[in-house]
Formats: C-alpha cells, structure tokens, sequence
C-alpha cells in the first residue's frame, strides 16, 4: 500500500489481505482511520469456520510434546487416578468457560484480540495487551521450534548416522546440526504461515488428527507389548497421598491444566472471529477441550504407562518412546508426526498471536505477514537453547511475562461482560477521532491502565518473589506460583469493575444503534456497512 493511501483505496494486488484470506475479507470503512486499520485487523466480511475447525485448533494445540508430557505430569502426582481425572476435568471445564468468554466479543464483531481491546484500552492502549501477549508469543514460539528440532536431529542421527559429526561444532551455544534442524523447521513454518490463514486451517484441520493416529498405533503396540495387566493409571513412583493431603496437589493439578493453556486462552479471539456462530466456537470447544483432553490424556497415561514393563524405564517423551522402539519406520514415522504436531501447535499458539498483535501497532507498516515474520526473528534473536535449559532464567522471564496474561484476561472479560454489556460500537474502535468513544484520554483508558499495573505486579510478585525467597532461605510458599493466573485475572477483574464504577471511562451504548455489535443477540450485529468496491 503506497503511504498516505487509505485503507479503502487499496488496490486488488495489494499485500494488505485479511490475514492471508483474499482481498476485500475484511470490512474496511471510508471513516476507518490508517493508522488503525489494515485489511487483516478489520471486522471480516465473512466468517465461515465451521465447529469442526475449533476442534481441530484445539487438538494441534494439546497434541504435541509438551501436551503429552504435561498431561502424563499430572498422572505423577501422586494422587489416585480418580482424582487425577477430576482434577484433569475441572481444570479443562474451566479452560473451555473462560475461551467462551473471551471468544465472543471477537465472534461477534469479526475482529482479533488486540482490536477488541481497543474497547476497553482505548484505541492506543490496546497496543498494551497486545505488545505482552506478543513478547510471550515469541519467546515461546523459539521454544517450540527448538524441542521439535531436537526430535528432527534423532530422525537425522537415525538415518544418517555420519550427521553425528555436526554435533561436535557449535555456534552461538548451538550444535552445527542443531542449527540445521532449526532453520529447517523455521523455514517450514514460516512458509506455512506465509500462505495464510486458509492454509493454516487446512493444516490443523489434518494435524490433529494426524497425531490421534499415531497416538492409538503407538498405545495398542505398547500395550501388545507388555499386556494390559502390567498397565498402571499412576505414574507416581512414591507412596500415595492421604486424602486430606491430595486436595492442595489436586488444585495444584487444575492450575496447571489452566496455566498451559492461559496463553491460546487470551487470544482466542483471533481464531474466534472467524468462527460462523458463537454456537459453532462453543460446540468446537467442548469437542476440542474436555473430550479431546481427556482421550489425549488417557492415551498418553497408557503409553507412558506401557515404556516402563516394555523398555525397563519410564519414558514420558513420545519422541524417546518412539526412538526406542527401534524400527526404522516407527522411527520415522513417529518423529515426523510429533514434529507436525509441534509446529502446528507454534503455528496457532505463538506466531499467528504476534501477526495480529505486532500488525495492531502499526497498521499501514505492519501487516499480518509482517508481524509474523518480526516473531519469527525475533525466536531466533534470543536463542531459546541457551536459556531453556536455565530454570531460573525461564521463572524469571517467561515467568513475569506469563504473570500478565491473568490480569489482561481478567480486564478484557470484566470490560466487555461487566461494564459494557457486551455492547461495542465497531467503527470506534477505527478511529483517532477525540469524539471516538474509545479514544478516552488521548486515546487511553486510564481505568484499564492503572489496573494493568497493579494487578501485574500483584501477578508477578505472586508468580516470582515466592521462589526467591525459598531460595534465600526464607520461608516456603512456593506453591503461591502456580495460582498467579487465578491471582492476576481475579485481581484484574475486581479493580478494574471497581475503577470504571467509581470513575466510568467505557460508555454505556444503545443497542439499537445499527454500529453497535450487542452480544446479548445471537446473530452478528453492528455491521451495517457498505462495501467500497
């Protein structure tokens, strides 16, 4: 787009394209500001995806190394496995009400997670959330792409043995091997994600699945293997827990059911809007959370289960599991299924987020492509492999980074729900205009910013300071940090219901406004518009 042009003057070839779907998906007004507008954070013309296609976000997202591992975490606890189950299905019921909650406003209105916030922040304070979430986004986003190049090297080191050479020079903390593993897996997920958005949910579409396959092929030889009778439910090596004393590792467990997914769980929305109801997201939801979690779980409490009377050991990585099977084709077959598994969920989960989160800064500099690529190198930038290793280097970055997410979410839901009414006039949010009603104080909410720096810190001190001081020697309360989701968001919540009670900043809309999009309604409102050709 040439500078200066505005947003409805964009030509048919233009680069601008509504997250990689065709030109002209998303709505753009004459009235649209520049500066707040590009066709990839507009309200779309059309939302078509199906219940199928939630579902199948959610199972690239639990299904993947990190997915099999945290749910056999949970059957390690030691705790019955009945308790183990309920822990695991309060924890993913929660998950499924909040994504529900922060879906709707997107579904309703078409537009992603940082433009929605433009409602509660103010039309520049959304950059705020959206600038967190992306940073988080990005340093996870290495992460994954660095486990799944550790699976890609023992496919190389299977198959062409002579590549063990490369692990014996480094650069940057990184085996020579390393660094073709990643920059194979980089390339592949950034050309994926380059074709937009229509190929990325044909590609979940096929992923999740893909993995299920697997999953029951590997289950039913493990369990041929060492007979049913020598599966266990409980993964726990240590004598088990009384009653009394397995409540705290229960809620403990549902914490940290919530807290893996706290980070797609913010941004939903950007997958949300393109959903063709709220009643088909809801229904994707329940397929993709509580009954695919709890099968993905059972599967892998069975795999891991059936490794300790096949191998001698218990293996809670698939990717090792697979390794010691030794053939050739579970081999491969098997490391590149979790390998697909990984990168898709880095594809839904940490780099679509910073494509609409970067592209909400700058509009008219940023596009969706743009701001997926400024992800992209920025994973590399800060060589996960060197810090990853490092639990204290992840507490107290990734740490303090994933403290806020509570505190965003309890401010997104508390100002849409609670003082708005789920009532968002759609074209203010497209606005620099002072007679905008998100513009606020030159374009601010201080009602929201004030509660983001308070509850952040209360998050952070919550999810950082306990482990400093068990550390130093002082008191232990370090079981304080695997609440400071629940702590943030609750926090968040009530000063921000507090702050606009007490000093309103978010106007109260008619309803009958044809702009105003009324969530209390089931069809899609506040798009009346008429298209500039």
């Amino acid at each position: 787009m040439n500078p200066g042009q505005a947003p409805s003057e964009a030509l048919p070839n233009d680069v601008f394209e509504a997250a990689g779907l065709p030109p002209g998906a998303g709505v753009i007004k004459p009235s649209y500001d520049p500066q707040l507008t590009n066709e990839d954070l507009a309200p779309l013309k059309k939302q078509t995806w199906s219940s199928y296609n939630i579902f199948a976000f959610w199972m690239s997202d639990v299904h993947s190394v990190g997915g099999y591992v945290t749910a056999g975490s949970l059957f390690a606890l030691g705790i019955a496995s009945w308790q183990v189950l309920v822990a695991l299905i309060v924890g993913i019921v929660i998950v499924q009400v909040f994504c529900n909650l922060v879906a709707k406003p997107s579904q309703k209105t078409g537009v992603p997670y940082p433009v929605i916030n433009r409602a509660v922040f103010g039309v520049l304070g959304a950059n705020i959330p959206a600038i967190i979430r992306g940073l988080i986004a990005v340093a996870w986003y290495g992460v994954q792409t660095f486990l799944a190049a550790e699976a890609l090297n023992i496919i190389f080191l299977k198959f062409i043995p002579s590549s063990a050479q490369l692990l014996e020079t480094s650069f940057v903390g990184l085996s020579t091997l390393g660094w073709i593993s990643y920059a194979i897996l980089w390339v592949a997920q950034a050309a994926l994600f380059w074709r937009g958005m229509e190929t990325i949910r044909k590609f979940i579409d096929w992923a999740g699945p893909a993995v299920y396959v697997v999953m029951i092929m590997l289950a039913v030889y493990l369990v041929s293997e060492a007979g049913w009778s020598n599966i266990s439910f409980s993964l726990s090596s240590g004598p088990p827990k009384g009653f009394w004393a397995s409540i705290p590792v229960m809620l403990g467990a549902i914490a940290l059911v919530v807290a893996y997914f706290s980070g797609p769980m913010l941004n939903f929305g950007d997958f949300a809007r393109y959903g063709k109801s709220f009643g088909a997201v809801k229904k994707g939801n329940f397929l993709g959370l509580p009954v695919n979690f709890l099968f993905f779980s059972l599967l892998t409490v069975i795999c891991a289960s059936a490794t300790v009377p096949v191998f001698g050991e218990l293996i809670t990585d698939p990717i090792h599991t697979v390794e010691r099977i030794d053939t050739p084709f579970a081999i491969l077959l098997g490391g590149l299924t979790f390998v697909i598994a990984t990168v898709g969920i880095n594809i839904v989960a940490n780099f679509i987020s910073p494509a609409f989160d970067f592209s909400n800064v700058s509009p008219q500099k940023i596009s969706w492509r743009m701001g997926g690529m400024i992800a992209a190198v920025g994973s590399v930038i800060l060589t996960p492999w060197n810090w990853y290793s490092n639990a204290d280097a992840i507490h107290y970055t990734l740490g303090v980074l994933g403290a806020l997410i509570g505190p965003l979410f309890g401010i997104l839901i508390a100002g849409y729900y609670v003082i708005s009414k789920q009532r968002v006039h759609v074209d203010d949010m497209f606005t620099l205009a002072p007679t905008g009603k998100y513009w606020y104080s030159g374009g601010y909410n201080r009602n929201a910013v004030s509660t983001v720096l308070v509850a952040g810190l209360v998050a952070i001190a919550a999810a950082v300071l306990p482990k400093a001081f068990a550390d130093a020697g002082a008191f232990d309360v370090t079981w304080i940090a695997q609440y400071s989701w629940f702590i943030g968001c609750g926090v968040g919540f009530a000063l921000f219901v507090f702050l606009e009670r007490r000093n309103p900043q978010i106007p109260q809309l008619d309803p009958a406004d044809e702009h105003v999009s009324d969530g209390t309604v089931e069809e899609r409102t506040g798009m009346s518009v008429e298209v500039v050709a």
